[in-house]
């Protein structure tokens, strides 16, 4: 797995969650994306599910990372504010096998139509109350904790719908050809 360096700036930018936390020279600077340093271009367009004539923008996270932690604040209010031609389509990163059950747990409360309820309780579970919500029944007992119907939950996580739209979010994964996760350790050697 590759793993991506950040600089200083985009970090602090991800940790509040708003391009006003880079400093001011880096904001004045203007430069224009590098294609290869700031972006990839894809060799063919990935698919979209934006109706015609709509702005599809597309998140990938993990429920476990600090940084998607502090930006989801900001971005929540962003798509409840977006221009009304924009349709957001939130992804779930698989990056190891362990990721897995954080992936049907998303898919499980987009199925369920608890998203909006949940979502930021489940980053608040992991990085508030540092609750490892990183096994099939860990996850479980967190969704009973906030009152949802057990045997609902246990037959939508297992369900096929839900395994196949984990399996579509990793071939989006590999679509838009994110590289890997940011992993973050103690060690400084990593960095």
């Amino acid at each position: 797995m590759q793993r991506r360096k950040f600089s200083q700036a985009a970090l602090a930018a991800a940790s509040a969650g708003t391009l006003a936390a880079l400093p001011l020279s880096v904001q004045a600077q203007g430069k224009p994306p590098a294609e290869g340093k700031d972006y990839l271009l894809l060799s063919k367009p990935a698919p979209s599910e934006a109706p015609a004539g709509q702005i599809e923008v597309v998140e990938f996270f993990w429920y476990s990372c600090p940084p998607c932690h502090a930006f989801e604040p900001a971005f929540g209010q962003w798509v409840k504010n977006a221009p009304k031609d924009v349709v957001v389509r939130r992804i779930p990163l698989s990056c190891r096998d362990d990721f897995a059950p954080q992936q049907r747990l998303f898919f499980t409360l987009e199925a369920m139509n608890l998203l909006d309820s949940l979502h930021v309780k489940v980053f608040n579970a992991v990085h508030v109350e540092k609750q490892p919500l990183n096994t099939d029944a860990s996850i479980l007992a967190w969704a009973q904790k906030q009152g949802v119907d057990k045997a609902k939950f246990e037959e939508t996580y297992k369900s096929f719908g839900v395994a196949s739209k984990l399996k579509r979010a990793v071939q989006l994964q590999n679509d838009f050809k994110v590289e890997g996760c940011l992993l973050y350790t103690s060690d400084a050697a990593d960095e």
